[in-house]
């Protein structure tokens, strides 16, 4: 099943839409690839496509007019931008900036193809509709995180999280400031305490877990 002609089966709620809906999504659709590091959307812009994401990863996120950034969520594969969902909807532009993290492989669904299902298919509406509602729901609690958890806590969330696999996060201060919604030296501070104990170690690049049993015990420590 190539991308081209069964790109819709990879959507859990779009794979259970009506055949002749499910023919005009894919042939209405354009295949489009995008590098690593591309800004795919940004402040001002109004979207001219429905964009599901078939490969790779895309981090949205907000920058203030100060120029600091948080990240709000990021898109997966086999899955839709609820931000974009918001735009279509409202006719609005972008408040947002999203960029590729990876390289990506999306299906362009066109404005006026969004509008038209969304208005005469329930099943579409309502895949839309779940979709944009699980995202902010996720965001909600994103907010909760940033306005109520301590820093150390979801630091150490975030370096568990982030170091999948392996115990090793190949990123900056700065990256973790994004990614936390702070500012770059009250994660240094944070992760200097974190080294102090023995449960981290730093080098140029990248933050090595020594010690991840206390480091997810503190991970724990709200839930």
């Amino acid at each position: 099943m190539t991308d081209e002609n069964g790109w819709v089966e990879r959507f859990p709620g779009l794979s259970r839409l009506k055949p002749e809906i499910k023919d005009l999504l894919v042939s209405r659709s354009t295949i489009t690839d995008v590098p690593k590091g591309t800004m795919i959307f940004g402040p001002g812009k109004s979207p001219e496509n429905m964009l599901f994401l078939l490969d790779g990863t895309v981090r949205v996120q907000q920058v203030s007019e100060t120029g600091h950034e948080i990240v709000l969520y990021r898109i997966n594969a086999g899955q839709s931008c609820v931000l974009t969902t918001a735009c279509l909807l409202a006719y609005d532009d972008y408040s947002a900036e999203g960029i590729s993290e990876t390289a990506v492989r999306a299906a362009a669904v066109p404005r006026n193809v969004f509008d038209d299902l969304v208005s005469q298919s329930k099943d579409f509406r309502d895949f839309v509709f779940a979709a944009f509602s699980k995202r902010i729901t996720d965001l909600f609690l994103m907010i909760d995180e940033v306005a109520f958890q301590r820093l150390d806590v979801r630091l150490a969330d975030k370096l568990i999280k982030l170091s999948a696999d392996n115990n090793t996060v190949a990123t900056t201060h700065q990256k973790l400031s994004v990614e936390l919604g702070t500012a770059r030296e009250v994660v240094s501070r944070q992760l200097q305490e974190f080294q102090r104990r023995g449960w981290v170690e730093q080098a140029r690049g990248k933050v090595s877990l020594v010690n991840r049993t206390e480091l997810t015990r503190l991970a724990n420590h709200n839930t």
